[in-house]
């Protein structure tokens, strides 16, 4: 029978071999870039539905390549000129708290790149509404060692003024890697659940280990503003078979969590992390 996966409190710390390693959360490079928009005056008709992308106005388009660029050469000040000084983000992030964790992440990962996708739009009456999609890649050196990264942010903007005003996360998926040979990991989690609701969580590795020993571990992480920046320290312990299987009962109150896998075998580690929204039954029914 799989392993069910606690809420609340988190898991517990696993008897056999640690890995003490204080990795900081690699979420903030993610959900603490909001990508801003520039709106002219014709786009601030009321209008009901979602407008496809190609329909976007240059500018929009142009703002998203120049933030892009903004982010991919790590000006900080830059990206937060695009940001209301009342700016509000649905994990509990503000304007100076995003300051605090992209100067943070930059000084860790030297190399990122961003690439944002234009999902839908939407004037509105007070501005404009955008959903976008957000891929960040980057290596970072620990010692003699590379972690690769490789993230994707679904978001949510809201604009008055042309400044971002508040930023909801929709989903989020992040992967670091290490290793000449890190595990090809399959994850298996729902985007969303409902309160109370149980769901499977399974992470698999698709090749044969042969005498391979796989480590390994799940973790879950409340969402919340300090989450961004504070460590976390991973106990691994000696897998029976090729993956993680696990279930989960969602708690009764509407949340947002971060649940992880960690894979290690002598030649690679396999990290990734989803977040799991959960929502009301009436919300869900709309």
């Amino acid at each position: 029978m799989p392993k069910r996966l606690p809420f609340l409190p988190a898991l517990p710390q696993l008897a056999s071999r640690q890995l003490q390693a204080k990795q900081r959360r690699w979420q903030p490079f993610l959900v603490a870039l909001g990508l801003a928009m520039t709106v002219s005056s014709a786009l601030h008709a009321n209008r009901v539905s979602a407008e496809p992308p190609e329909t976007a106005p240059a500018p929009l388009k142009e703002t998203l390549a120049a933030i892009d660029k903004a982010a991919t050469s790590h000006n900080v000040q830059a990206v937060l000129a695009f940001y209301s000084p009342n700016f509000t983000h649905s994990d509990g992030l503000t304007r100076q708290t995003l300051e605090q964790a992209l100067k943070q992440l930059w000084q860790r990962y030297p190399n990122l790149a961003y690439r944002t996708e234009l999902k839908s739009w939407k004037a509105e009456n007070a501005g404009i509404s955008a959903e976008t999609v957000t891929y960040v890649t980057g290596v970072q050196k620990v010692g003699d060692r590379e972690l690769k990264i490789d993230s994707t942010l679904q978001a949510q903007q809201q604009f008055e003024n042309q400044k971002i005003v508040r930023q909801t996360i929709l989903g989020e998926r992040s992967q670091i890697t290490s290793g000449k040979n890190p595990p090809n990991v399959k994850l298996t989690l729902p985007e969303q659940v409902t309160t109370g609701q149980e769901f499977s969580f399974d992470a698999v590795v698709q090749e044969p280990l042969g005498n391979d020993l796989l480590l390994g571990t799940a973790l879950e992480e409340p969402v919340k503003a300090d989450g961004f920046v504070n460590p976390t320290t991973l106990d691994l312990e000696l897998l029976s078979a090729g993956g993680i299987f696990k279930v989960g009962r969602a708690p009764l109150t509407a949340d947002n969590r971060w649940i992880s896998a960690v894979l290690v075998r002598h030649d690679g580690m396999t990290m990734i992390t989803q977040r799991l929204r959960i929502v009301n039954r009436a919300k869900a029914a709309k």
